[in-house]
């Protein structure tokens, strides 16, 4: 763990090693074939994240959607449920900030499909209602993890966990693992 009050970037990158003995790898792997056989059964993959998560959840797609397409000629059929703001305002007002996913899941989302809920807490009401919903409809869910799970690491069917307390460690390991993704089937 970095030192708050003296900061250096050799001992923040020492914390990331530290860190990366502490992953559960068979985890990870685990999730990259889920999100590959969702992918070759021509199914959506849907993401979904608050604050940092949320940036998260729409660089996995935006990096997902174009360079698999481009390595593969194939389609990655990817949406992140955080990048249209009419409809998360919409259902925000209208019903309330827990069913901003949730509602968006109902409209777009097919049997089968895959949600990818990235959380650092593991306990942000509107991503457990999205797996509520999801789990309740067929479609499969991974949670993407930090701190100890938190109730999504328990809900979701698949889960990631990056086991730090340490916010800014988790959400760096979380994009790493979009990459791991993208790298897994930009090689097909």
């Amino acid at each position: 763990m970095t030192d708050k009050k003296n900061f250096n970037i050799s001992d923040y990158l020492i914390s990331h090693a530290n860190l990366g003995k502490e992953l559960n790898l068979n985890a990870f792997e685990a999730g990259i074939q889920l999100i590959k056989e969702k992918f070759f059964a021509n199914k959506k993959i849907i993401t979904c994240g608050n604050g940092g998560s949320a940036s998260t959840a729409s660089h996995y797609i935006t990096d997902w959607n174009k360079m698999v397409n481009l390595a593969t000629g194939k389609k990655f059929r990817g949406l992140s449920l955080c990048d249209n703001m009419g409809l998360i305002t919409a259902f925000g007002n209208d019903l309330s900030y827990e069913d901003i996913f949730s509602g968006q899941l109902a409209a777009i989302a097919d049997e089968g499909d895959l949600l990818v809920a990235i959380s650092g807490s593991g306990n942000s009401s509107n991503i457990l209602r999205a797996v509520e919903y999801a789990n309740a409809n067929n479609i499969d869910t991974l949670g993407v993890v930090g701190y100890d799970g938190g109730k999504l690491i328990h809900q979701a069917k698949y889960s990631v966990l990056v086991p730090t307390f340490d916010m800014q460690l988790c959400e760096d390991v979380h994009l790493m693992f979009g990459h791991m993704v993208m790298k897994a089937l930009s090689i097909l």
